[in-house]
């Protein structure tokens, strides 16, 4: 099989450009691999009972999300960015690794009821989810508004630019809540209302924006850099108000997320973190280190 090579920029919260860097998604198949964290491993819990004996069992996306997480070319291995990380998680813990694609409306309800030990879905911490929730940060992502590459739209980043939009939005995420904030700040003030167009799969919006049913895509910064840079058929013209702390989500009071702040903290002093984000184009949303629960995003 040929191997896809793309050019991916990393993209800086300014929406300039920073240096261009290869990425070979074929070769990004290889994994990156940590050593066993025995500071990591002597803060599990004694009592913390893994979803499967010696496993560390992750939700992750179901859909093809890159370059958080898709298919490799065995379209049955998940790879991505998330994954890769879960891996050195589960690797600096001492434990095997099983990914399970899911939805992103079912991880809340599989946290609570057990069925994952965590979540990685690009999930922001905000003070909401922090009162079910515990969380170890390992990212810091903007998020990012993005229309065709021939659109009259030059700038959305503020509540003003969105007014009368049909805008591409996920249900239950944090820019549905900013879109939704900001629409009612511009009802307030007179303006036109939006159209939230709620899609979850990452091909149905790409297609429902190219072909004109929709005027703009609002999702995370990492995927919509992502497709400008691999495909060139969209630009960034905006982000959201803030950046926000994307972590490890477990379940809340089980005791888990030091151990994994010190995993994913051992990963960033070897480097094995900083090659899972260079892989991805995902430079500049590095943190220096992990943070147990840390200020979450107030609406």
């Amino acid at each position: 099989m040929r191997a896809l090579t793309f050019t991916v920029l990393a993209l800086l919260p300014t929406l300039g450009y920073a240096a261009a860097a290869k990425l070979d998604v074929l070769q990004n198949e290889t994994p990156i691999h940590a050593s066993a964290n025995p500071e990591a491993i002597r803060k599990i819990p004694a009592d913390y009972h893994f979803i499967e004996p010696g496993t560390l069992t992750v939700a992750t996306s179901a859909t093809n999300s890159p370059p958080l997480s898709l298919l490799a070319s065995d379209n049955v291995t998940r790879i991505g960015s998330d994954p890769d990380i879960a891996r050195l998680l589960a690797d600096s813990l001492g434990l095997k690794l099983k990914l399970v694609p899911a939805s992103w409306e079912d991880w809340p309800l599989g946290i609570s009821a057990g069925r994952y030990d965590v979540a990685m879905f690009n999930i922001a911490v905000t003070e909401e989810r922090k009162k079910k929730f515990d969380f170890a940060t390992y990212r810091a992502d903007n998020h990012a508004f993005a229309v065709k590459s021939d659109s009259h739209i030059s700038r959305i980043d503020r509540p003003a630019d969105i007014a009368g939009k049909r805008i591409i939005v996920s249900s239950g995420t944090n820019q549905e809540r900013i879109l939704l904030s900001w629409d009612q700040q511009n009802r307030a003030n007179g303006l036109p209302a939006v159209t939230p167009v709620y899609l979850t799969d990452d091909a149905s919006a790409t297609l429902t924006l190219l072909s004109g049913r929709a005027d703009a895509i609002f999702g995370p910064h990492s995927m919509a850099a992502w497709k400008v840079a691999s495909r060139g058929q969209t630009k960034l013209v905006g982000s959201g108000p803030f950046r926000a702390w994307v972590a490890v989500t477990t379940k809340k009071g089980n005791g888990l997320a030091p151990a994994l702040q010190t995993a994913l903290d051992g990963t960033i002093k070897d480097g094995q973190y900083q090659q899972v984000l260079a892989r991805w184009g995902e430079q500049d949303e590095a943190i220096a280190q992990s943070t147990v629960n840390p200020p979450g995003i107030v609406y």
